[in-house]
C-alpha cells in the first residue's frame, strides 16, 4: 500500500468544496508479501484502536482535514466473495477511515452485476472533476488520470450512486 498520495490527487482534493467519492473495484493493490503493511498484517499485527499515531499517515491527515472543511468524503468497494485476504486486510483496518471522516460502504460483487461501471476506479471531485487510477495486472498503481468532460463525471456519479445505494456500510458489513 502506498505511503504517500500523488500531488495531483492531493491539490483536487484540496480544491474540493461539497464532495469527494471514491469507487473502488479491484481485489488487491499492490500486494507486497515482504514487507510493509500487508506482510505486517500477514504475521499477525493489526492496528490498535487506542493508537492513533500508529494509523496510516499522511492518508488519514488529508481524510479529517478534508472533513473538518466540510467535504463529504464516501468510498465504496466492489468485492468478491468469499473475499481475498487482501480485502480481509482493508477490512481490518478501515475502521480508521471510518475515525477520520469517511463514510465506507461495501458492496459484493455478485450484487453488482447489474450496475453499469466505469472501467476504472476512480475519485470523483464535486460530481465534476474524474481522477481515474490505473493499475497494473498485478495492482500496482500506473499513475492517475484527471478528466474533466461532463460525460465522465456523470458516469461516474451514477456509477457511484447505484453502488453507494445497494452497498453495507462498514460497521455493519460481515467478511465472508
Amino acid at each position: 500500500m502506498p505511503s504517500n498520495v500523488p500531488p495531483a490527487f492531493t491539490d483536487l482534493l484540496a480544491g474540493a468544496t461539497r464532495s469527494a467519492v471514491h469507487l473502488e473495484m479491484r481485489d488487491a493493490y499492490g500486494v507486497d508479501y515482504e514487507s510493509g503493511p500487508f506482510a505486517d498484517w500477514r504475521r499477525g499485527v493489526r492496528p490498535d484502536r487506542s493508537d492513533r499515531d500508529s494509523w496510516w499517515r499522511p492518508w488519514l491527515d488529508l481524510v479529517q482535514e478534508t472533513a473538518a472543511r466540510g467535504v463529504v468524503m464516501r468510498r465504496a468497494r466492489i468485492v468478491s466473495e468469499p473475499v481475498s485476504e487482501y480485502t480481509r486486510f482493508l477490512h481490518s483496518f478501515t475502521f480508521t477511515n471510518v475515525v477520520a471522516g469517511e463514510q465506507v460502504r461495501w458492496l459484493p460483487r455478485r450484487k453488482a452485476s447489474s450496475l453499469a461501471l466505469p472501467g476504472n476506479d476512480f475519485w470523483l471531485f464535486d460530481d465534476h472533476t474524474v481522477y481515474w487510477n490505473h493499475f497494473t495486472g498485478e495492482g500496482a498503481s500506473a499513475g492517475g488520470e484527471v478528466d474533466e468532460d461532463p460525460a465522465a463525471a456523470k458516469l461516474c456519479a451514477e456509477a457511484f450512486a447505484s453502488v453507494w445505494e445497494r452497498a453495507t456500510p462498514h460497521d455493519h458489513y460481515e467478511i465472508h
